[in-house]
């Protein structure tokens, strides 16, 4: 497989999720929109969100949980927005469909030279197919 020259990263949020991340000036993790409920429609499954808090942690950083990550995905056609656009998944709460789902993509190279000029840690993992930011 030959890798692009300027590969990109993904992430997918609802619409209405966009004026928080504008005042915020960034996204947050799973950890954080906890704290912060009433932000814009959650799109993702309870029970994977459950498992990336409290049980599912990074290789590359023991004690830390995926929930404390922001995902980024390599694949702009990622498996939870074919879900939603299936709307048929029993533990899919979202049902808004395709339509207000907003798709985030940014130079991997920009992002991870962005992170360590801000000295902010990034890594990848094969178990969710991504790249964090933490």
């Amino acid at each position: 497989m030959t890798v692009p020259t300027q590969p990109k990263v993904y992430h997918i949020v609802h619409v209405d999720r966009l004026p928080s991340i504008i005042q915020s000036k960034g996204l947050w993790c799973d950890a954080e929109m906890v704290k912060h409920p009433g932000l814009g429609t959650t799109i993702g499954m309870n029970t994977i969100k459950s498992r990336r808090l409290y049980e599912l942690t990074l290789n590359s950083r023991p004690g830390l949980y995926v929930g404390n990550c922001v995902p980024f995905y390599f694949c702009p056609r990622s498996i939870m927005l074919y879900l939603i656009h299936r709307g048929n998944h029993p533990e899919l709460s979202y049902r808004g469909g395709e339509d207000p789902i907003v798709h985030l993509e940014f130079d991997l190279r920009d992002a991870v030279a962005w992170a360590e000029a801000n000295d902010r840690r990034w890594a990848f993992t094969l178990c969710e197919r991504g790249f964090f930011f933490f």
